[in-house]
């Protein structure tokens, strides 16, 4: 059977609250504690992290750390990519969620021919640029850099020449131009936005399923409608941030939202969404130990990772017989 592949990534440098880059080891405390031996039954991969730089000072206050940051997510695309090429699936553990933009990287420079749909599950949406970031944290920059859109007509401020010299390393990271069309994102359960990323998404029309509508048609027929929406894209990539959880059951996350996915929702949701052969990657982010009691976000985030395992484990095996 086609083998699932996990890549851990414990760089937090793209976050604005430290404790992410553990966010991989309180999910292995998490399997350990539950007698489970989900980590023993997978092989594992670690891509370098250079959180070591924290201690040192910020040169780069509208993206902080991004020369570093650059250096990190060449290895994590280089890692998917070489995963992918190897016949594997993708899982990815990841810190903070900056590392999304090198997830896609690899998968594009796999499949260069091929079009990509990304489902994102989170609170924020991630699109702000070094022009318009409020906090320069690159945590909130992934998907502007995957799709390549500065959003200069909300500009807020002038970022020097290194940042935008390493932020166009980051736009064109693995193969040069957009990754992704803003046509084929999908957002669900975003819910902390700030005006320049509403003027964006509006901008670019990208599909925005908000958790009332989510609730209202339950997780089978949203998944349906996001695959509908989708039709058009040969491969599907699910990035999944633990914020996207209500605050009651994601206190270990750096940006907890309340009004947000319970649990049940989120395992559900994920199972249903990676039943989809077109999905090739999955990717779970932002757990944050020290923020936490009892590792409670991990052990809830576990259980939604073994659900999502589970279905991504019944799509090979169904594909493997189809195949034959």
């Amino acid at each position: 059977m086609k083998r699932i592949k996990l890549l851990e990534v414990r760089s937090e440098l793209g976050a604005g609250t430290r404790g992410a880059g553990m966010g991989p080891d309180s999910l292995r405390v998490a399997c350990l504690n539950k007698g489970s031996d989900y980590f023993r039954r997978f092989n594992s991969v670690v891509v370098p992290d250079l959180n070591h730089v924290l201690f040192d000072k910020n040169h780069f206050p509208f993206a902080k750390h991004i020369d570093s940051i650059h250096t990190v997510q060449k290895g994590i695309a280089n890692a998917v990519e070489q995963t992918l090429r190897f016949g594997e699936f993708p899982l990815v553990l990841a810190g903070d969620h900056s590392s999304a933009n090198a997830t896609i990287a690899g998968i594009k420079a796999t499949y260069p021919h091929k079009t990509l749909g990304v489902i994102w599950i989170d609170a924020h949406a991630d699109i702000h640029s070094p022009y318009t970031t409020p906090s320069g944290n690159v945590h909130g920059m992934p998907l502007a850099a995957a799709l390549g859109d500065d959003n200069r007509a909300c500009q807020r401020q002038q970022p020097d020449a290194e940042t935008l010299f390493f932020w166009q390393r980051l736009q064109n990271l693995a193969e040069p131009g957009p990754k992704i069309r803003p046509e084929h994102l999908v957002y669900v359960a975003v819910r902390d936005t700030e005006a320049e990323e509403e003027a964006v998404i509006e901008r670019l029309g990208i599909k925005w399923i908000k958790l009332p509508e989510f609730q209202a048609k339950g997780s089978r027929q949203v998944t349906r409608e996001i695959y509908e929406h989708l039709r058009f894209c040969d491969m599907v990539y699910i990035s999944f941030d633990v914020d996207s959880l209500d605050s009651e059951f994601s206190k270990g996350t750096g940006t907890p939202v309340e009004a947000g996915l319970y649990l049940s929702e989120a395992e559900n949701l994920c199972q249903d969404l990676l039943e989809n052969d077109r999905v090739v990657c999955f990717e779970m982010v932002e757990i944050n130990p020290t923020l936490d009691n009892e590792n409670t976000m991990a052990k809830n985030a576990f259980n939604i990772l073994e659900k999502a395992t589970a279905a991504i484990e019944k799509r090979l095996r169904l594909g493997e017989v189809v195949s034959r």
